[in-house]
């Protein structure tokens, strides 16, 4: 196993290289992770470390892709393609039904809808790999809560949902559209489905290695059966869906779907949230910043009902303000089930990108603890430059 820190940081981010090394030092498990920052479009940390790791590697992403996709969204809707406060049956006919007939978007986007999973029988692993065989299924769903009482993190979904809207609007899908207008032509290594020639890049993910206390917790933190939480994560289906196999994929991979089947690196999103509030390469921001600020901020107050955090979503993305201090409140970004994180400020104009490819001690939603440390040094660098 080793430790040592690979990669380089420009002068003043010193001490996030510092802050990376001491992280890593007091690991049980080396989680295999990258690490990159934008500062005013200029790439100023490229760090990795871990066996089978370097900058180039491609690993699955998870909740990630969440971002990729939901960016999508806000070009769409800084384009007058969408409307946040048009019905989504208007977009979407079949949607209209059992109650979701005045359901806006920006409430879909904002985790309302209530069609977290299928509580009879949940979905195949085949219909989560595949977004639009889960759209056809939500769509003539009952909602599991009023939309109008409260939210809940649509984990495995929210993507399927946004997407179909996406394709009814445009005759395309999210995948297609991030390919042209993101991925392409900043040359990201951040793919919504990993092309078969790329997959000699991927490493795959890794499982928790809990010890026995951490097990315990493990155990005590399960969904209870018929509870919310446990249709929300597919634990109803024949085959309960493990996240690690689903990850290791490669359908997953080939199919991208836009919840939790993105693949990349740490250097591919960080330049996507750098391409979406900076100049790179000589090209303008994606987003103006009201459509960032329409994005970002804080949208949900109060428990989501799936995770039982406070405070979550903004438009699509999540609200990382309240987490991290020093985050502007107009930040938008998504973490991953490894632990993983990655967000774009507007405020400070930095974008940051951390990935892992082993699970992080609590597993399964939100960004690990390392992100505060890791974070607050690069904010703190990127103040002082």
């Amino acid at each position: 196993m080793s430790h040592d820190v690979q990669g380089t940081v420009s002068e003043g981010f010193e001490g996030v290289r510092e802050e990376f090394a001491a992280f890593l030092a007091g690991e049980r498990h080396e989680p295999g992770a990258q690490l990159v920052a934008y500062h005013h479009g200029r790439r100023v940390v490229d760090l990795w470390a871990g066996e089978g790791t370097d900058g180039d590697s491609l690993t699955s992403l998870f909740s990630i892709t969440k971002g990729a996709a939901h960016l999508v969204v806000a070009l769409l809707v800084q384009d007058g393609v969408l409307d946040l406060d048009r019905e989504v049956a208007a977009y979407w006919p079949e949607f209209g039904v059992e109650g979701k007939e005045r359901l806006t978007l920006r409430e879909l986007l904002e985790h309302r809808t209530g069609l977290v999973g299928i509580a009879d029988g949940g979905f195949s692993a085949r219909e989560l790999a595949d977004d639009r065989l889960m759209a056809a299924r939500l769509a003539g769903q009952k909602p599991l809560w009023d939309p109008q009482s409260g939210y809940g993190y649509h984990g495995l979904v929210i993507g399927a949902l946004t997407g179909e809207v996406v394709r009814r609007a445009t005759g395309k899908s999210i995948q297609e559209l991030y390919e042209e207008r993101v991925r392409a032509p900043y040359g990201l290594d951040f793919h919504l489905g990993l092309p078969e020639a790329l997959e000699p890049r991927w490493r795959e993910v890794q499982p928790l290695l809990p010890t026995p206390e951490e097990a315990a917790a493990l155990a005590a933190r399960a969904a209870a059966p018929g509870s919310i939480r446990f249709i929300a994560f597919n634990l109803n289906a024949p085959e309960p869906t493990d996240l690690l196999a689903f990850a290791n994929d490669r359908r997953t991979r080939a199919l991208g779907p836009t919840s939790s089947g993105g693949v990349g690196n740490a250097r591919g999103v960080a330049g996507m949230y750098a391409a979406a509030i900076s100049t790179v390469d000589g090209r303008a921001p994606l987003l103006t910043r009201e459509t960032a600020a329409l994005f970002g901020g804080l949208r949900t107050p109060g428990p989501d009902l799936v995770t039982g955090g406070d405070d979550h979503f903004a438009v699509g993305f999540e609200y990382l303000a309240g987490r991290y201090p020093l985050l502007g409140e107009d930040s938008f970004g998504h973490s991953g089930a490894t632990g993983s994180l990655a967000f774009a400020d507007p405020a400070s104009q930095v974008a940051y990108a951390y990935t892992r490819r082993r699970f992080a001690f609590p597993s399964g939603v939100g960004a690990s603890p390392e992100n505060g440390r890791l974070a607050d040094a690069v904010l703190r660098a990127a103040s002082a430059s």
